[in-house]
């Protein structure tokens, strides 16, 4: 691609998440979706005709050898990460792969070692970290408007109702659980914040499937700051984030992962930001990828593949409390 040409994007698995995406890519002004692959021929068929691709492939392979392809959305089960997106790769594709990134830190050295090795750019789709909200946040704090971070609270959690055991949410063999589904979300947030825990404090409920259904965690960082997380797949929670600050504080509208609105508080002064995002919001990481790779970038500095390599240690070393191992580790 060039700056002026649209990034040609490939779909590699066309399930439920890629089908957001999808969509987003639909509004972007620098992306455009042209092949689908799947094991599945009819299924793949059926999303290249929704979405306007025009190559159609019965195999990852195939997609990942398609000439016509700049880069590929990985949206399979977080199981199979490490495979695709090395894949990709090794066929000179470069690679949005959705979160988590993979199964555990190692997968994901793995994956960035063979990104550095081939040049290839690669990315985890942390999708939240490009909306406006976030954005003037990260700006906010930046300039210090709420003095030093010294505290985060977020949660994630829904109710599943009755346990389906081969689900991939309750699945061991499928990487399954609320920590990698969407405890990501608030513990992305605190790294976004602080960087690398120095201290972990946790416990879950693991259920009958042996997966964390509910988890609570703690999180402590070098300067004495804090983050107070929860994930759940049985508990509908409220979906909010609170940033507190020495000078003042910044209250996430839910739902604080996929927010139009947040107030900041300084003293008793609140301020209420709106700031809309495009299309279905998963527009801003597409446009994101095709704009580091017109730069001749090889990864985003909003989402670098060190933080997403220590995010998967933290994850590693929550489950490891818990007493949480996946059959293929």
């Amino acid at each position: 691609m060039t700056n002026s040409s649209p990034l040609r994007w490939g779909i590699l698995a066309p399930g439920g998440i890629s089908t957001q995406f999808a969509t987003g890519l639909q509004s972007a002004a620098n992306g455009t979706l042209v092949a689908v692959g799947s094991r599945n021929k009819e299924r793949a068929t059926a999303f290249a005709q929704k979405f306007g691709a025009t190559n159609v492939h019965d195999s990852y392979e195939g997609l990942a050898n398609d000439p016509d392809v700049d880069a590929i959305y990985i949206g399979s089960p977080h199981t199979y990460h490490k495979e695709h997106a090395i894949l990709c790769m090794r066929a000179g594709k470069h690679v949005l792969c959705e979160k988590p990134f993979a199964i555990n830190a190692s997968e994901a050295a793995e994956m960035i070692a063979v990104a550095q090795e081939t040049g290839m750019f690669l990315m985890e789709a942390m999708w939240t970290r490009y909306l406006p909200v976030h954005e003037k946040i990260r700006e906010l704090i930046a300039a210090g408007v709420i003095g030093d971070v010294r505290k985060l609270f977020a949660d994630f959690g829904f109710r599943m109702g009755t346990v389906q055991p081969d689900h991939r949410l309750f699945n061991r063999d499928l990487g399954g659980g609320a920590l990698l589904d969407v405890g990501i979300y608030p513990l992305s947030l605190a790294s976004s914040l602080f960087g690398t825990p120095t201290r972990i404090s946790s416990m879950a409920n693991l259920g009958s499937t042996g997966v964390d259904e509910e988890t609570a965690f703690i999180l402590g960082y070098e300067n004495g700051e804090m983050a107070l997380c929860s994930s759940d797949i049985q508990l509908q929670t409220p979906w909010e984030a609170q940033i507190t600050g020495t000078a003042g504080s910044i209250k996430i509208h839910t739902p604080w992962f996929f927010p139009s609105q947040f107030t900041l508080k300084i003293d008793n002064t609140e301020t209420i930001y709106t700031l809309d995002y495009k299309g279905n919001g998963y527009t801003h990481e597409a446009e994101e990828v095709a704009r580091c790779i017109a730069e001749g970038k090889t990864e985003s500095a909003v989402m670098p593949l060190t933080e997403s390599l220590t995010i998967m240690q933290t994850m590693d070393q929550l489950r490891a409390q818990w007493g949480l191992k996946y059959p293929m580790e």
